[in-house]
C-alpha cells in the first residue's frame, strides 16, 4: 500500500507551466498542491488547488524577499513531502525552503535549455536532491540526470 504524498509543484506562468502541466498525470496518485506566479492559472489548466508566489527574478531584489516570504508562509502551511519544479527563481526558492523543512525536492530543467542549464538550474542544482536536463547531452555536459522530455 502506498501513502499519497504531499506534493507542492511549481512553475513560472508560461512555458516553465506548460511543461508542469505535460507531467500531471505522474502526479495523480498524490495529493498535489500547484504554485505559479500568475493569477488564475492553475484554474484556467484545471489544476487545483492553486496558489500564488509573487514572481521574482535576479533583477527584483526586493521581489526575491517578498517571493521568500510567501513561500516559507505556504510551506509552513502546506507540509509538502516533495516539491518539484520546472523553474523559474520561485521555484529554486520552494526547493531551498523546502529542502530546510526536510521535503525532497527535484528540479527539472526546461525543455528550452538545450546547451546548458539556466541560472536558476545552475542554483537548483546546489539545493535540489536531483536536478534534470531535458537533453541528454546537457545533463552529460553539466554533470546532472537525463531521464526524457516532457515534450
Amino acid at each position: 500500500m502506498t501513502t499519497k504524498k504531499r506534493v507542492l509543484a511549481v512553475a513560472s506562468a508560461g512555458g516553465h507551466w506548460q511543461q508542469l502541466m505535460l507531467m500531471r498525470p505522474g502526479f495523480a496518485h498524490h495529493d498535489v498542491t500547484y504554485a505559479t506566479t500568475l493569477d488564475g492559472l492553475g484554474a484556467q489548466f484545471e489544476a487545483s488547488p492553486a496558489i500564488r508566489l509573487p514572481e521574482c527574478n535576479r533583477h527584483t531584489p526586493l521581489r526575491i524577499l517578498a517571493c521568500i516570504m510567501v513561500t516559507a508562509a505556504q510551506l509552513v502551511r502546506l507540509r509538502p513531502h516533495v516539491i518539484v519544479t520546472t523553474g523559474a527563481l520561485p521555484g529554486v526558492i520552494a526547493l531551498a525552503l523546502g529542502r530546510a523543512i526536510g521535503a525532497r525536492t527535484l528540479w527539472i530543467d526546461s525543455v528550452a535549455n538545450a546547451e546548458e542549464l539556466s541560472s536558476s538550474g545552475r542554483m537548483a542544482r546546489r539545493v535540489a536532491h536531483r536536478t534534470l536536463s531535458q537533453w541528454k547531452s546537457t545533463a552529460e555536459a553539466e554533470g546532472v540526470e537525463y531521464a526524457g522530455s516532457v515534450l
